[in-house]
């Protein structure tokens, strides 16, 4: 059975990029031939080789379908900014149809686990009045949503999931990142999540020292997702 899912993060450096490598990790200890993609970067390097990301580059290692890296990030970007702010800055329309084409592409690979992940949270701009969730929309992906586990995560938890319902696409689960293990009432607001979202936790990652891909597989449960 092939599945594909749309990652997206309650907010910027919540470590969407650290828990989408280890589900595809994860995916390839269960023998499951795996992709990942990220349509849209900024914060990228200047290389020999033109513009890289690293959070592209992170799903590339765990994806045992290799494509070259212009069809896995084909929309990249040097400054660490908003991204419809980069593109304009660099005279690029970042338009849905151009970002559709190039995931379809991905998801004809018929890898057996795929993820396309967003940028920053559900509502990232494009241009004109188009979203990044627009692209999951017209790709009708179910979502795993990744809740950076601090104070204030709840209502940004809640709202994301309230905005991806109300888009028209399920919420296939989501995963705790604990990226401040010093937040008061931790295990209060875990319990929270659990009760009030509508789909399994796949996992609640704790702050790692080193946050490899396959540390970060150990703590996931890919067997959750429909």
């Amino acid at each position: 059975m092939r599945k594909a899912y749309f990652i997206a993060g309650t907010d910027t450096d919540v470590g969407k990029t650290t828990i989408a490598a280890g589900l595809l990790h994860a995916a390839r200890l269960q023998g499951l031939s795996t992709l990942g993609a990220k349509p849209v970067a900024s914060g990228c390097t200047m290389t020999a080789k033109g513009l890289r990301n690293s959070d592209a580059q992170a799903l590339i290692d765990e994806s045992s379908i290799k494509l070259p890296y212009e069809q896995v990030n084909p929309f990249a970007f040097e400054p660490a900014i908003a991204p419809h702010v980069a593109a304009r800055e660099a005279g690029v329309t970042l338009a849905v149809p151009a970002l559709l084409a190039a995931m379809r592409n991905v998801l004809q690979q018929n890898a057996e686990f795929t993820l396309i992940e967003g940028a920053g949270g559900w509502r990232v701009p494009l241009s004109g009045l188009e979203n990044l969730s627009d692209l999951a929309v017209a790709l009708q992906l179910p979502v795993i949503l990744v809740v950076g586990v601090r104070l204030g995560c709840i209502s940004h938890a809640l709202l994301s999931a309230e905005a991806i319902e109300r888009d028209g696409l399920q919420l296939a689960g989501w995963v705790a990142n604990i990226i401040e293990p010093r937040t008061s009432r931790l295990e209060e607001n875990l319990a929270s999540l659990a009760e009030r979202l509508p789909a399994p936790c796949l996992g609640r990652v704790p702050k790692l020292k080193q946050a490899s891909a396959d540390s970060v597989a150990e703590h996931l449960q890919l067997d959750l997702l429909d």
